[in-house]
């Protein structure tokens, strides 16, 4: 039985590391703009290079946030404290909808080389691009204290975690360098305000409801 709740816990863990990854690498700042340049102007290839080297950098700031939420491990062990987490995380990324709604991603665009370059360079610029935004650290605090996705002692559980962070991520850009290719000729500027709200939507609508499953003590898991 032991076994099988064990089991079931990690299944849980690798599924809120998904979506963290997903969720922190959806919204079309700089690097989300420029990896749809680059796939449409490139190829799906270097689009995915784009995103690989975001989520190198995100990883890292999923890293920093864990570690630093691991010293206040007392404060989380606590059943009403996680209570509060969960729904200050709701709130935080309530209000991350609203500017991801607001905001036109249009305003990042910026010219794209005619000069594809190495895979490893457009990767790498992209790494640097993101590393160069900590503010993301604020919405891994977000999404690590709505899922409460902390795992101290637990070295299997931490590579389990971080590890579906990054499948989460590179799922996304997967995802959105696949749609891009398939639609480059009819995906324009419109295309790209018109994912950044429906994204927006999602997240708010998500915030929303975990808020109330918070409220009214109710679980998925």
């Amino acid at each position: 039985m032991d076994i099988f709740a064990e089991f079931g816990s990690t299944i849980q863990l690798f599924l809120k590391g998904l979506l963290v990854g997903i969720i922190a690498s959806a919204p079309m700042g700089p690097v989300g703009i420029l990896c749809i340049q680059r796939t449409m102007q490139k190829g799906r290839i270097y689009g995915l290079a784009t995103g690989a080297g975001a989520t190198l950098s995100d990883i890292i700031y999923a890293l920093m946030t864990g570690w630093g939420m691991a010293f206040v491990m007392d404060f989380i062990d606590n059943e009403r404290n996680i209570f509060w987490m969960k729904l200050i995380g709701s709130v935080m990324l309530f209000i991350f909808g609203i500017y991801m709604f607001r905001t036109d991603p249009r305003k990042c665009i910026r010219p794209v080389s005619n000069n594809k370059g190495t895979l490893f360079h457009n990767f790498f610029t992209s790494f640097l691009v993101t590393l160069s935004n900590p503010l993301i650290i604020f919405l891994f605090l977000a999404l690590f204290n709505m899922f409460t996705f902390v795992i101290p002692g637990n070295l299997f559980g931490q590579c389990v975690g971080y590890v579906s962070i990054v499948a989460g991520a590179m799922l996304w850009w997967v995802g959105l360098t696949y749609v891009i290719n398939r639609m480059r000729r009819n995906f324009g500027l419109r295309g790209i305000l018109r994912l950044n709200r429906s994204i927006g939507t999602i997240v708010l609508a998500a915030s929303v409801i975990y808020a109330i499953m918070t409220l009214f003590h109710l679980s998925l898991y």
